[in-house]
């Protein structure tokens, strides 16, 4: 190797070095905040979880109270309403996702616009205002007494639950599933249709299967909060619906025993991370298939 190539392979070497060194910088101030907002306060949950309340020894009391019939209903009653939520979330949000493909830019661009606008309001007010919506004397049934029409009794109730659920996260399942269909090629499509695939087949053969990646992190995305909610069950549920995280909420903040609460929320954080994990498999299946 000639001095030259030698130089320019140093020099290389010092430039790789120094970007190397210019992206932990970059990506240290991140990293500071995942490691106080994130790591710790995952270390504090399994700490407390862990520990007994009155000496702080190893302990798995703290878990066992899942086994509680009450704990036990709450968390099931969570995962069907969950389950339910995130269901009619992908119902509505796929035709809509279609119909903004197939809409020109501009008019695509301002309909997403509107589904992202009410994101933009807290979450707590948006949850409050559908409390004032379906009250028993509030806006829907004085709508309805005025057309004298029946009223409806849906507050407190866990269709008021399903309903501000798939409100607030709708967007979370419409967003991903749009981002896939608009990278779709319209020549794909447009092939299955010469070679005599009708609607249906193009949709179920063609269609479905590329936009998977995005119908898993939708799924992903609505199932996750909505298991773990406790705002929307405290507000449109009252007290008549207790779900996993009003039992975790109360744990803190009423009875005071943060080791049971923490318990409690390591049980749900195993939920979490097997649907989660469940959905990255089917995830990276269905990118290792062929579409037909």
């Amino acid at each position: 190797m000639s001095r030259d190539k030698k130089v320019e392979k140093k020099l290389k070497e010092e430039l790789q070095g120094k970007k190397k060194r210019n992206n932990a910088l970059l990506a240290s101030p991140y990293i500071i905040w995942m490691a106080i907002f994130i790591i710790v306060p995952l270390f504090m949950i399994a700490y407390y979880g862990l520990t007994d309340k009155e000496n702080g020894s190893f302990t798995l009391a703290n878990i066992k109270l899942i086994l509680d019939p009450v704990n036990l209903k709450a968390l099931w009653l969570s995962i069907r309403l969950s389950v339910i939520s995130t269901l009619i979330c992908l119902l509505l949000a796929y035709p809509i996702a279609m119909i903004l493909r197939s809409l020109n830019m501009k008019r695509s661009s301002f309909i997403v616009f509107i589904f992202i606008l009410p994101m933009w309001m807290n979450f707590l007010l948006r949850t409050i205002a559908w409390q004032n919506i379906l009250e028993r004397n509030g806006i829907l049934n004085t709508i309805l007494s005025f057309l004298h029409l029946p009223t409806l009794n849906i507050i407190n109730t866990s269709a008021a639950i399903i309903l501000g659920m798939v409100y607030n996260y709708l967007p979370f399942m419409i967003l991903p599933i749009y981002n896939v269909l608009i990278k779709i090629d319209n020549n794909v499509i447009n092939a299955a249709r010469d070679l005599g695939a009708n609607g249906l087949q193009t949709l179920l053969k063609i269609t479905l299967p590329l936009s998977l990646p995005g119908v898993i992190s939708g799924i992903t995305m609505v199932f996750v909060p909505s298991l773990t909610t406790f705002v929307i069950s405290n507000i449109l549920g009252g007290n008549k619906v207790v779900l996993i995280g009003n039992v975790i909420e109360q744990q803190f903040k009423v009875v005071n025993n943060r080791n049971a609460g923490a318990g409690l929320s390591l049980v749900l954080m195993v939920f979490v991370l097997a649907s989660m994990a469940l959905l990255s498999k089917y995830d990276k299946e269905a990118e290792g298939k062929s579409i037909w």
